[in-house]
């Protein structure tokens, strides 16, 4: 059965394109690198009360890896059930889809069987084929769930796109938002062009997974001229594994940056951000070593806090960088505000029971 743009519940749609904060769902395992589903569950709780607007399970910071290990539709229902009980208010369910045409058809026909809204489609194992068979691959499976786009970025396996492909993608009718994160501002620039030259620009809602540049994505108008006519276009939300840790904060922050662009006044210390979020995300991602440790990173923060028991990945040589550790203390200490520990202390106990 399909499940088209129109039928999404409409709080839901609403939700989605006015914007909100969507945490990419970190796996937690047990020191013998199981789920651990009990951390697995607080995580999800703790998401929910920090006030996101919906989750992002099955994707690159959930580990691709779950696909082999078994793991995919266990932590994809867990999460949906857990979120189900946490909270009445509407939440965008997005699930991670991989893999050629086959196995994302079929990731997604699990996904909307625990009740996911829509797919978010890594094209990384697409890597090789042309526009055209891409684009196919597209529609394929946007015939079976609503699509969320995904550039990720090439230093971990994402593939370059050109305008051209996201005008394509965009022209799809059950596209309905696309996560931009190439880290990259000229392949930012690519999706929004590609979008405006579809005119589609109100009907595909644009997501910021650029998490070095997470503020000024926000801030930031995007003009691009089509035709005659000069079109403005914002990015609306973020989808974003940085948002996996500190999610509360990450929740004001949004709720400021959308007040200060409907005032019209947008302050020197709300620009100022930018630079303070991205270096932690400089911490948290390990650019030092080209993000090898990017999801080790957030293990860790959450590991801190209480809610994750170890910062185990399904592979064991993913761990932590050398001196990762003491950026992350730095930052720790150096923008303690924009942390949640409180709010974590006070409620852990609550989400791990």
């Amino acid at each position: 059965m399909s499940l088209h743009r129109s039928d999404l519940p409409a709080d839901v749609l609403a939700l989605l394109r006015r914007g909100t904060v969507i945490p990419a769902h970190p796996l937690a395992l047990d020191a013998s690198r199981r789920l651990d589903p009990v951390r697995q569950r607080a995580l999800t709780r703790y998401y929910v009360e920090a006030g996101c607007g919906g989750l992002a399970v099955g994707v690159h910071s959930t580990q691709f890896a779950i696909r082999e290990a078994g793991l995919y539709e266990p932590v994809l229902g867990l999460a949906a059930r857990t979120a189900r009980e946490a909270g009445q208010r509407p939440l965008v369910m997005i699930a991670g889809l991989a893999g050629r045409t086959a196995q994302a058809c079929s990731e997604a026909r699990v996904a909307l069987g625990h009740g996911y809204h829509a797919g978010l489609l890594s094209l990384a194992a697409m890597k090789g084929a042309s526009l055209d068979e891409i684009v196919a691959h597209c529609e394929a499976v946007a015939r079976i769930i609503p699509l969320v786009g995904f550039y990720l970025q090439t230093a971990v396996g994402g593939v370059a796109l050109p305008a051209d492909f996201w005008r394509r993608f965009a022209s799809i009718d059950n596209v309905v938002a696309i996560k931009m994160a190439p880290f990259d501002r000229y392949r930012t620039l690519d999706v929004v062009r590609g979008v405006v030259a579809a005119g589609a620009e109100d009907r595909v809602t644009l997501y910021t997974g650029n998490d070095d540049h997470i503020v000024l994505d926000l801030l930031t108008p995007f003009a691009v001229r089509r035709g005659e006519e000069l079109v403005t276009v914002r990015i609306r939300g973020g989808l974003l594994g940085h948002w996996s840790v500190w999610t509360k904060s990450a929740v004001a922050l949004l709720y400021r940056i959308h007040a200060a662009i409907d005032s019209g006044r947008v302050d020197a210390e709300l620009l100022a951000l930018d630079s303070r979020v991205t270096d932690c995300n400089s911490a948290f991602f390990d650019v030092a070593h080209d993000f090898a440790g990017c999801i080790p990173g957030c293990h860790e923060v959450l590991r801190r806090q209480g809610l994750m028991a170890g910062t185990w990945c399904l592979d064991p040589a993913e761990v932590l960088s050398p001196g990762q550790a003491d950026e992350i203390d730095r930052v720790c200490r150096e923008h303690a505000d924009l942390s949640d520990d409180a709010f974590v202390a006070a409620n852990l106990s609550k989400w791990l029971a």
